[in-house]
C-alpha cells in the first residue's frame, strides 16, 4: 500500500513535465539547428574576426565590412596558411550562418573568394557576404 503512495506523486510530476515540454514546443519554434526562430527580419554581419592554426589573428588590419556591398574585406599577414583559418563572424541578433563553420576552414584561393549567407531569426531573409582576403 506504501509503495503506491510514493509511485502516485512521482507520475503526477512526470505527467506535468511533459505537458510543459510539449507546450513549449507550440509557444517557441525552432528551426532544424535546434535555434529558436523570431520575428526579427534583420541580418547582417557586424564583426569578423580571422584566426590562425594556431588561434591568433591573422589580419594585418582592421576588418572592412560592407553591409550594402555584403562584403567583408580582410588584409592578412603575408605567408598567412588560408588553407588552416578560423573565420568567426558576429551577426545581428536570432541571425545564423549558412554554410555552418564547424572547424578549420579553407579560404586560399583567393580568385573565388568564399560566400557565407547569414540568415535572419525570422529565417525569410537571406544576404550572401562575399569574404574577400588580401595579402599585406
Amino acid at each position: 500500500m506504501k509503495l503506491k503512495n510514493i509511485y502516485q506523486p512521482l507520475f503526477a510530476l512526470l505527467l506535468l513535465l511533459s505537458a510543459s515540454f510539449m507546450g513549449c514546443k507550440k509557444d517557441f519554434p525552432v528551426d532544424e539547428d535546434g535555434l529558436l526562430i523570431t520575428a526579427r527580419a534583420e541580418c547582417f554581419v557586424s564583426n569578423f574576426e580571422l584566426l590562425g592554426a594556431d588561434f591568433i589573428t591573422v589580419r594585418a588590419k582592421p576588418v572592412v565590412i560592407d553591409t550594402t556591398a555584403q562584403t567583408v574585406n580582410v588584409e592578412v599577414l603575408f605567408g598567412t596558411d588560408l588553407k588552416n583559418v578560423y573565420p568567426q563572424f558576429s551577426l545581428a541578433s536570432d541571425c545564423k550562418l549558412d554554410p555552418k563553420i564547424t572547424g578549420k576552414t579553407d579560404l586560399s584561393d583567393l580568385s573565388n573568394p568564399k560566400v557565407y549567407t547569414v540568415v535572419s531569426g525570422n529565417r525569410l531573409v537571406r544576404k550572401p557576404y562575399t569574404v574577400i582576403i588580401k595579402y599585406q
